[in-house]
């Protein structure tokens, strides 16, 4: 193990990736020197998992062996060694959290979970992996919904952002709580990653980020195999790693043995958790697939081994090559003393809170209540029952709903990525998260107890590092995001994750229209609604007015299991004396109701003004129009039968015309016609870009009336989907 700084290397490696044989010598006599540190009991271990990870692969011919096999001399520092944590109590608070980056290699963490005690994760579930079995533990990639598991990995780079989150939490919460006398959070976060989290761009957003923030509490190792699926890594990367981590403001630890020194190993782990004032970047190089015939090359990445190969491994080690799935007594002895360990960390822990919440009642109510995920009985009576009646953009509103909400309860980690002056989150008295010793130009500082994020421009990072936020324990925190509807189309990949794994965040999404104006059809979101009210477990809103911005707050703070995007315009809206706050959790609600009329208007968001105009010059021209607010289609999906009927009354055959500049598909559900755009935006001032696309009052009465009448003509079309 040695420090490195300006040893020149290709990718962190100076032989791995060059070619198979040259490594394959390395890894000889890498073997051969390093055994003879190992103890026997260790070197039985690491052989005994090595193969049970060969053998689960081969079970039904699938999977990803290689970087696993590679990996178990980390994993056994890890867990046996360094890593605080309580098999018997997987969701103990102050437990260190552990997050596999590179979730393809995800029998490194069932097999280790398995070995150390948790008790879901017995062998017969092991032994799910690649199964048919629908209630298998071990999935293709980790999942967060098991035990032991913190957050689900699957796209390559987000769990490195996710381990950002976590650790910002353990570093808001300790600036919180913490006293001199007693340090409540005290847990550390363990990445491990491999070479193509270190090339996806969310990655490095993530790295960048944790090295200027100084999260000195966070270290991620780096399976540093040389080897991707289509080759050595130096197809594709030839970049100095270790150079770049430490400009990023990283310590770096370089291990070059890392298949067997365990030694090392703990000695750098404990060297990264006692660091005081920056994340450290263990570079540990291994062998992928080690002891197989395919050892060093990217074959090993993701397939079996085959029975040949695994039965010559498991003679090479001394085993029996007709036996599978063998964990010897002394494998048991070995780990064995590890869930009565965890146990005494949550007794001292459990124990060490009490004492907490006696000598400082105020915080200490306050703690139990972050730790059990409760919010304040009294939250929406911080929301104000009124509003101004002048016109207002809803990103105004949004601020003016939330930020009395966010200035009193610690809840609440607000983010934006860099557009704090367009987003209005910013409330009374707030401090930013931030290394508290950073003197910057601008002259805003802050420390790790503020809420406020200021995350630059890494609108993916941002949203990832939220999910990690969430997922430290349920609704500790729920965090926020902010910046412009369109970039939320880079974030796409960390919404849905957040989606996937139930996490409670808030994005605050503004320039939600045409009507945001001269900036173009390059930020003017089209296409982007549908992309995220089809996503499952997310809820997308879009409120018309201060009223339903309200309502679509309060909405989203109830949602404990689900994200949700509040869609809120730039320009100014009018304020809507028939809109409802209480309704927005229904979806759909009626604004204006008429009987025996000829059509329903549904309007959107900024556009339900629009409709309501609409009605009152259809009715001067003798036609009967209904209106509809639709803040959210996932939320009208879930009434019943009878109040979406009711709602919409086209089982009365009252044809209904949906108002939105957005791309129309998805409306067919709920409307025969639709005034939408199927086209990019264009550059115009907002009221002109609505007139040039005829979502002004009078080319949209205008359209209903040329539909109404094309209804009269041809009945037939009342069965198909019109766009006006």
């Amino acid at each position: 193990m040695h420090l490195s700084r300006d040893t020149p290397q290709v990718n962190g490696s100076t032989d791995y990736g060059k070619n198979v044989v040259e490594g394959l010598q390395k890894e000889e006599k890498l073997e051969q020197a390093s055994v003879q540190k190992l103890s026997e009991e260790q070197d039985h271990v690491l052989k005994t998992f090595r193969l049970l990870i060969a053998d689960l692969c081969q079970q039904f011919n699938g999977g990803h062996p290689g970087g696993a096999i590679g990996m178990a001399a980390i994993g056994v520092a890890l867990w046996k060694y360094v890593m605080r944590y309580a098999p018997h109590t997987p969701t103990y608070f102050n437990r260190d959290r552990f997050v596999l980056s590179n979730g393809h290699t995800c029998l490194f963490q069932y097999t280790f979970l398995h070995l150390t005690g948790y008790k879901a994760m017995t062998l017969d579930q092991l032994k799910s992996y690649h199964s048919d079995r629908v209630d298998a533990l071990c999935p293709g990639h980790p999942e967060i919904e098991h035990e032991g598991i913190e957050v689900t990995t699957g796209p390559l780079g987000q769990g490195i952002a996710n381990a950002v989150g976590l650790a910002m939490a353990s570093k808001n919460l300790q600036a919180t709580y913490n006293k001199p006398d007693l340090d409540v959070i005290s847990n550390h976060t363990w990445c491990m990653i491999g070479d193509a989290c270190l090339q996806e761009g969310v990655g490095l957003e993530a790295i960048s980020f944790a090295g200027h923030l100084k999260l000195n509490n966070l270290t991620v190792i780096y399976d540093n195999n040389q080897v991707t699926c289509d080759g050595s890594v130096d197809l594709t990367n030839t970049e100095d790693v270790n150079t770049k981590m430490a400009a990023c403001g990283w310590d770096v630890i370089d291990i070059e043995d890392g298949c067997f020194d365990i030694e090392g190993l703990v000695e750098a782990l404990n060297k990264a958790r006692a660091s005081t004032e920056k994340p450290t970047f263990i570079n540990v190089h291994t062998v992928i697939g080690l002891g197989s015939a395919v050892a060093g090359d990217a074959v090993a990445h993701g397939a079996a081994f085959g029975t040949s190969d695994v039965a010559n491994m498991k003679k090479a080690y001394g085993f029996n090559s007709e036996e599978h799935f063998v964990i010897s007594e002394k494998v048991r002895e070995f780990f064995g003393d590890i869930p009565a360990r965890g146990q005494e960390l949550v007794q001292a822990w459990e124990k060490k809170v009490q004492e907490y919440e006696t000598k400082y009642p105020e915080e200490g109510a306050e703690l139990r209540q972050r730790i059990e995920g409760r919010l304040p009985e009294n939250w929406k009576e911080l929301i104000p029952t009124s509003f101004p009646d002048a016109p207002t953009a809803t990103r105004k509103s949004s601020g003016l709903v939330f930020n009395p909400i966010a200035e009193k309860i610690k809840n609440f980690m607000v983010g934006t990525a860099d557009l704090s002056p367009s987003v209005n989150m910013i409330w009374k008295g707030k401090v930013d998260f931030q290394n508290p010793g950073l003197k910057t130009t601008c002259g805003i500082t802050g420390n790790y107890s503020g809420r406020y994020i200021h995350y630059g421009v890494r609108e993916h990072a941002m949203c990832a590092v939220s999910n990690g936020l969430a997922a430290f324990a349920p609704n500790t925190f729920i965090p926020v995001t902010s910046s412009f509807f369109m970039f939320y189309l880079y974030a796409a990949p960390a919404v849905r994750m957040g989606a996937l794994q139930h996490l409670q965040v808030i994005h605050a999404a503004t320039h939600d229209s045409i009507g945001m104006g001269e900036d173009g059809p390059t930020h003017q979101p089209i296409e982007l609604a549908n992309l995220y009210r089809a996503m499952p477990n997310l809820l997308y809103i879009r409120p018309a007015d201060s009223e339903e911005t309200a309502g679509a707050w309060i909405t989203a703070i109830d949602a404990k299991n689900t994200p949700t995007i509040i869609s809120t315009s730039r320009h100014t809206l009018p304020q809507l004396k028939q809109t409802r706050r209480d309704l927005v959790a229904k979806g759909a609600y009626v604004v204006e109701e008429v009987e025996d009329a000829d059509v329903t208007l549904i309007g959107v968001g900024a556009e339900l003004s629009h409709a309501l105009e609409a009605a009152q010059e259809l009715k001067a021209k003798k036609i009967k129009a209904r209106v509809v607010s639709f803040p959210c289609q996932r939320l009208f999906e879930a009434q019943s039968t009878e109040y979406k009927r009711d709602t919409l009354r086209r089982h009365r055959g009252i044809p209904a015309v949906v108002i939105e500049p957005y791309a129309p598909n998805g409306w067919e559900r709920y409307a025969d016609a639709a005034a939408c755009i199927k086209r990019f935006g264009h550059s115009l001032p907002g009221k002109a870009a609505y007139k040039y696309f005829g979502f002004d009052v009078p080319a949209l009465t205008a359209k209903v009336e040329s539909y109404l009448q094309q209804l009269r003509d041809d009945p037939l079309l009342k069965g198909e989907f019109v766009d006006l």
